[in-house]
């Protein structure tokens, strides 16, 4: 059976957390790759990790190699502290990452973005994540996967007041029948979803929209 080397930013978020676990039980993938900027915590004989200053490109460039690249960095402006912060995180480091890949020959590119990704957006955050999209997309990939869920659920180590109110209101919206497609999707959906997109690995762009997450994770 042939196996995979995997390279994964974004690998101490939500998603992250779970694809590197989900990575590191799959007897399909020999090696797993990690790029943090803070050390991760995890520890097995297939995993190797840099911890790196995405800022110092020329420190880490020639060490993204692999089969795949599996992208779900991100942060929110609370955190980030403004929206050009966020956006140098959420845009520019993954751009950058995703570009430094592309140069080496992987040839498969999974991403976290979201639903309403869009670069005529209004909204800012729909407007970022339509525009890395689009940028990544050019890069040249054989094979590229726009992963769009909903709000993700699943245990954080930070709590996000604002998710926290996005899923009381899909709850009641979804009770009463409305907004169905824009229900919750689990962490955990998501990163079995990347996975999954990392082995059909078809030619060309494809986008995995909302409800469509879990149908790709076979949930």
């Amino acid at each position: 059976m042939e196996t995979k080397n995997a390279v994964v930013i974004g690998a101490t978020g939500l998603v992250g957390n779970q694809l590197v676990e989900t990575l590191l039980k799959d007897s399909r993938f020999e090696k797993v790759l990690l790029f943090s900027r803070r050390p991760s915590g995890y520890a097995h004989s297939k995993l190797k990790e840099h911890i790196v200053d995405f800022d110092k490109r020329e420190e880490w460039e020639k060490l993204v190699k692999g089969d795949v690249l599996f992208s779900s960095l991100g942060t929110t402006i609370k955190q980030a502290g403004s929206k050009e912060d966020q956006y140098k995180v959420d845009h520019s480091y993954q751009y950058r990452f995703a570009d430094a890949a592309a140069k080496n020959g992987v040839p498969v590119y999974v991403l976290v973005s979201s639903a309403g990704a869009d670069v005529k957006s209004k909204v800012f955050y729909s407007r970022m994540k339509g525009e890395l999209e689009r940028d990544t997309k050019a890069l040249g990939f054989k094979s590229v996967y726009f992963l769009q869920p909903s709000l993700l659920a699943g245990d954080r180590k930070k709590s996000r007041i604002g998710e926290k109110a996005g899923f009381a209101f899909l709850k009641i919206a979804n009770t009463l029948g409305f907004l169905k497609k824009y229900k919750p999707v689990d962490a955990t959906s998501v990163a079995k979803a990347m996975v999954n997109c990392s082995f059909i690995a078809q030619n060309g762009t494809h986008t995995i929209a909302l409800d469509k997450v879990t149908e790709v994770a076979g949930i």
